[in-house]
């Protein structure tokens, strides 16, 4: 067991698929769209870039056959 608290914020990728993202965090859009998450929420965030609901995941990688070339290190 770990003696290191939980992070508040945790970014996880989804293998060929979007990142999820657990919050508490404000995400602001291109368009400076605000959106809150509170505590432990979860929202999906598109990586494939064609999702209808940008800048969140809307199934459309998995339609298309998105496959993710990079890996974290």
């Amino acid at each position: 067991m770990s003696d290191q608290p939980s992070p508040e914020v945790v970014i996880k990728t989804v293998d060929n698929g979007p990142y999820q993202v657990k919050g508490p965090i404000r995400l602001v859009d291109h368009d400076n769209n605000v959106y809150d998450l509170g505590p432990g929420r979860t929202k999906l965030l598109c990586r494939c870039g064609m999702s209808a609901k940008k800048p969140f995941c809307d199934g459309a990688h998995a339609r298309n056959g998105f496959a993710a070339t990079e890996r974290s290190s």
